[in-house]
Formats: C-alpha cells, sequence, structure tokens
C-alpha cells in the first residue's frame, strides 16, 4: 500500500513543526526513514503507531535532543537551535524533584534560569488553579495521587509559557478512570492556551478524543502511513459513543495494523 500523503499541509511559514524527510539510523538500523510532517500553529498532533516505530524519537527530534541523518526539523521555519528555545516536554512520568513542594516543582524550570519574581509565582498558581489543584500549591510530592503529580508536570512544562508542548505517553502509568479525567482537562488546557502539542500515544481512543489530526507511523522504519483529520462536534465523554467517533478509531487501528486505510472521511461520510 502507498504510503498516505497529507493532502492539507500547511504553507510554508504557517507551520510550527516541520519534519522535512527526516531520516534517523543508528548504525545500520534506521530508525526513521523519509519522515515527512508538519505541525501547525496551535494544532494538537498525536502520534501512534506499533511499538518500536519512531514515535518517542520524532519527539527528541523535535525537542533537539537528537538530530536527523538526513533531512531536517525545524520549528517556524527556523532551523536550528533558534527555534527551539520555547519547547517543553512531558514525559511518561511527573519525575517531580520530592523535597519541593508543588508550587516550587513547577517553578523549577524558572530557578534554573534566574531567580522566579511574583509574577512568576502568581502564573504558576494561575496554572494551578486551572487544572484544578490551586489548594495544593503548598503540598509535598507524595500528598497527591498518581494523576495530580502528572497535571503538576504539565503545569511545569508551561511555567514559561512555550510555544510547542512535546507529549511522551504522558497518561501511560494512570489507572483507566484518572487517565480518562485526565484526558478531558487535556483537551480543556488545550483549548484554553492554544499550544501547539505534539503527543504520543498507544491509546487509539484517547488520540481521536484529544487530536486535531492523527499521524499513523509504520514499523517499517518510522515511516508514515496515515494522516487522519479529526472533526468531533462534540469532545465529551458522549463522543466515544458516537459511530464518528467509532469510524475515526477504526481508520486509526487499519492504518497501525497495516490494513488497508479507507479513502471515506468519518466526518462526511464520503
Amino acid at each position: 500500500m502507498p504510503e498516505a500523503q497529507d493532502q492539507g499541509e500547511p504553507a510554508a511559514g504557517s507551520y510550527a513543526i516541520r519534519f522535512d524527510h527526516v531520516t534517523l539510523q543508528y548504525g545500520t538500523h534506521t530508525v526513521l526513514r523519509d519522515f515527512d510532517l508538519s505541525v501547525r500553529d496551535q494544532e494538537f498532533v498525536s502520534l501512534v503507531g506499533p511499538s518500536g516505530c519512531g514515535k518517542s524519537t520524532v519527539l527528541r527530534l523535535a525537542a533537539q535532543l537528537i538530530a536527523p541523518t538526513a533531512g531536517s526539523v525545524s520549528i517556524g521555519g527556523a532551523a536550528g537551535r533558534r527555534g527551539f528555545e520555547r519547547v517543553a516536554i512531558v514525559f511518561q512520568r511527573p519525575n517531580l524533584l520530592p523535597w519541593k513542594d508543588v508550587i516550587s516543582n513547577v517553578l523549577y524550570p524558572v530557578t534554573v534560569l534566574r531567580r522566579p519574581t511574583a509574577g512568576d509565582r502568581d502564573r504558576a498558581r494561575s496554572l494551578l488553579d486551572m487544572v484544578g489543584l490551586g489548594k495544593w500549591a503548598e503540598s509535598m510530592p507524595d500528598e497527591l495521587s498518581g494523576g495530580m503529580q502528572q497535571r503538576v508536570a504539565i503545569c511545569r512544562a508551561l511555567i514559561l509559557d512555550p510555544r510547542i508542548l512535546l507529549m511522551d505517553e504522558p497518561f501511560s502509568a494512570l489507572d483507566a478512570l484518572t487517565r480518562e479525567e485526565i484526558q478531558f482537562e487535556l483537551r480543556r488546557m488545550h483549548e484554553a492556551t492554544r499550544k501547539t502539542t505534539l503527543f504520543v500515544t498507544h491509546a487509539v481512543s484517547e488520540a481521536v478524543m484529544l487530536s486535531d489530526r492523527i499521524a499513523v507511523m509504520s514499523s517499517d522504519a518510522g515511516r508514515l502511513r496515515d494522516l487522519c483529520t479529526i472533526e468531533l462536534p462534540d469532545r465529551s465523554e458522549n463522543a466515544t459513543a458516537s459511530e464518528q467517533f467509532h469510524a475515526y478509531s477504526k481508520r486509526i487501528r487499519d492504518g497501525i495494523y497495516g490494513r488497508a486505510v479507507p479513502h471515506t472521511d468519518p466526518a462526511t461520510g464520503t
């Protein structure tokens, strides 16, 4: 089956992240081959695919933690370090500092750069209020549940007001109910902050619920198999019961498992 092409690629300069025919090799092992994807400003894009297909590698390239063997990665059209100064990452586990209280954990990126100001503390409290943790600001991490700790980690990532948020399976360690709750919280935060988000997940329903578009990666050296635009009028828990939601989910699963990707758009039925 030919690899899917994105028919809605943004014009040059209108994207937040651009992977331009990126190949990454470690010795004789090819992790990514000719990976081509653009993420628009303020867009939420999820990466899904089989284990080992290179999803987390794509995030590491976007954060400039590694460099491609061939091709280029740019942020807002600026290749190199200039474009990566406002990129934040949320990992699978919150990795909070156990000896610091919640608000100090949120402020930690600021303290690395300089001494926090009253304005920084006000922003930290506003972020905690936004995720429902305002009253926990002076608590220690071990007093919080796993879901609450991950909310703190998201606030920490947002404290410097990054342009781009990279998220590497941030909810994988949570129980099913907490994961569902924080999914809706993240979607609400995205709608409020409009941060460009590149999100890695193995959960198809999670990707459909959260995303504006979903990039389905192939196990064949991280090629792009499908790029699906998600248009759901309802992003509440009721959406998961809709035929449209199930149609999107089927299309994504078909792409992951190598079945022919349908040409029908679940949003229109055409």
